[in-house]
């Protein structure tokens, strides 16, 4: 019997990891948008295109929580979610 600490993380493990990460994050940073009044999706399609952090607030350390994610990641599961909540 393998001890825990020694077994083999599969990748599929690590992407459901990563997707719980970047959903986590961006309930936050969306949560401190709206308590400072801007429009979460116009500030985060900002930060995406653009990759300038200061369209997300620094509020409760959303511009800290975003810059973690690579901007590619945040957009690849929100395409994600989107055509897989649409068909």
């Amino acid at each position: 019997m393998e001890d825990k600490d020694f077994r083999t993380q599969s990748f599929d493990d690590f992407n459901k990891i990563r997707k719980s990460e970047i959903k986590s994050t961006l309930i936050k940073v969306n949560a401190a948008l709206k308590e400072k009044n801007y429009t979460p999706v116009n500030q985060l399609v900002g930060y995406i295109l653009s990759g300038d952090p200061t369209y997300i607030t620094g509020y409760n350390s959303a511009r800290s929580l975003i810059t973690k994610l690579e901007r590619d990641e945040l957009l690849e599961e929100l395409l994600c979610f989107y055509l897989d909540n649409n068909q």
